[in-house]
């Protein structure tokens, strides 16, 4: 009974029934595996279609630039390869493969090196930072490749495969770093282009091997073991930086939502409005900056006892409180209402809480402005290296419509040029993207 349903489950799961002819899955295979003449122009065009993708920020060509890629041939072919044991294809898979490769960084260099967009959006930047996750993509998505290359009726599975392994990308992101310098944006990306290509390889040969694909011998037994253990070594030491990358995004992402969890249940109290928090790590200390009703010391002392619960053993808090203007006012009304004191008192203290109101504004504005001043001295490299610290601030210009002449506040930006002042090209581009970043229509430029 028992033996019946695994039997009736198993069948689902079964693919042999639906698996074309073995000899002619491998010579569809191999023939992907050639790279030349039409395969190549193709390549180049899918490669610059990617590139233009990532310099607009276009998903949607960038998956058009996937679809239309040779690249999967070589990299499934190598799978083959190894796992039937047949090194004459693997020594022609992986000179295709490499001339692919080469091919494509050297037209997404040609490409960059022109393009009038210099900045880097966040399409091809998040290409530089490859994680356990990509390495889970790329072997499941070799897996359904396999599979999908081994059966009668293919559908559209070999398309999904390209866009969900995203080969094209971490190639023209390779391009990028080249041409603009950025040298830790080539390195990422080939990493995460030689994930791709490794676990999709990787997952074609445990299909191969789990499909009973016929394999060719070995002529020693020495050389059997030699390989496998090649094959375990290029894989061991592929995953083990995405680990450590995935596990530093991970615990990131814990301790902040514990941060998060321990401001709201510790330091949250009637009355109190906590504007901004955050956590040194290598200093240990949380830092709160609250304003409204104090949060008293003893309060403070004990959500500091509570800090271990949160995975913050050995932290310490620091909180930055000020007076809310609302406080102030309420603190008026009831001297009028309790103490009747004079009115000439009461008005006083009303007054000076407009004036810290409006202080309070002009803190808003100064802390926005370093804000911004910060995120873009840490961009502006990437539009125009030319340039290396901006400061934000405002200035006022008059503006003339028809006869009236009105004032108009606009961003004030003071830039400190390197070592060349900048050309005319530059400028422009450096003035289009301050506009974007500040919402601005027009900004005023001051050099140091």
């Amino acid at each position: 009974m028992m033996t019946d349903k695994i039997n009736n489950i198993s069948r689902y799961f079964n693919l042999f029934p639906d698996m074309e002819e073995k000899r002619i899955i491998v010579n569809q295979i191999t023939s992907g595996a050639v790279f030349r003449g039409a395969n190549v122009w193709v390549l180049v065009f899918a490669i610059l279609i990617a590139s233009l993708g990532l310099n607009v920020n276009s998903t949607a060509v960038i998956i058009g630039a996937m679809l239309i890629s040779p690249l999967m041939g070589p990299i499934i072919a190598m799978g083959l390869a190894v796992g039937t044991n047949d090194f004459d294809l693997f020594r022609q898979s992986f000179k295709n493969f490499a001339v692919a490769t080469i091919v494509s960084v050297v037209t997404a260099t040609g490409f960059f090196l022109i393009s009038p967009f210099g900045e880097a959006q966040s399409e091809l930047i998040a290409r530089t930072s490859p994680t356990l996750y990509d390495v889970l993509i790329a072997f499941c998505g070799g897996a359904a490749g396999i599979v999908a290359l081994s059966t009668r009726d293919k559908g559209n599975v070999i398309p999904g495969v390209a866009i969900a392994t995203a080969l094209m990308p971490p190639l023209c992101t390779a391009g990028y770093g080249l041409a603009s310098g950025h040298f830790l944006y080539f390195l990422g990306a080939i990493y995460l282009y030689f994930i791709n290509t490794v676990f999709i390889c990787f997952a074609t040969i445990v299909g191969v091997r789990l499909m009973k694909f016929r394999r060719k011998a070995f002529l020693n037994e020495k050389v059997a073991q030699k390989a496998k253990r090649y094959l375990l070594s290029v894989v061991i030491l592929t995953i083990i930086p995405a680990a450590y990358m995935t596990y530093h995004i991970v615990s990131g992402s814990i301790f902040n939502r514990q941060l998060a969890q321990f401001v709201k249940e510790e330091m949250s109290q009637s009355g109190t409005q906590i504007i901004r928090y955050e956590a040194d790590r290598k200093a240990k200390t949380v830092r709160i900056v609250a304003v409204g009703k104090e949060i008293m010391p003893n309060a403070i002392q004990q959500a500091q006892r509570q800090l271990s619960h949160y995975g913050m053993k050995g932290y310490s808090v620091e909180v930055i409180q000020g007076t809310s203007t609302d406080s102030i006012l309420q603190l008026a009304s009831n001297e009028h209402n309790n103490i009747k004191v004079h009115d000439n008192y009461t008005r006083t203290i009303q007054q000076q809480a407009l004036v810290i109101k409006e202080l309070e504004k002009e803190l808003d504005i100064y802390r926005k402005q370093k804000r911004m001043s910060r995120e873009l001295s840490r961009e502006v490299e990437f539009v125009c290296p030319a340039v290396s610290q901006l400061t934000v601030s405002e200035t006022t210009i008059k503006v003339k419509k028809d006869t009236i002449t009105t004032d108009k506040t606009i961003p004030l930006i003071v830039a400190r040029a390197k070592t060349r002042q900048l050309t005319a090209a530059e400028n422009a581009t450096l003035q289009k993207w301050l506009r974007v970043k500040t919402g601005s229509d027009s900004v005023q430029m001051a050099w140091q």
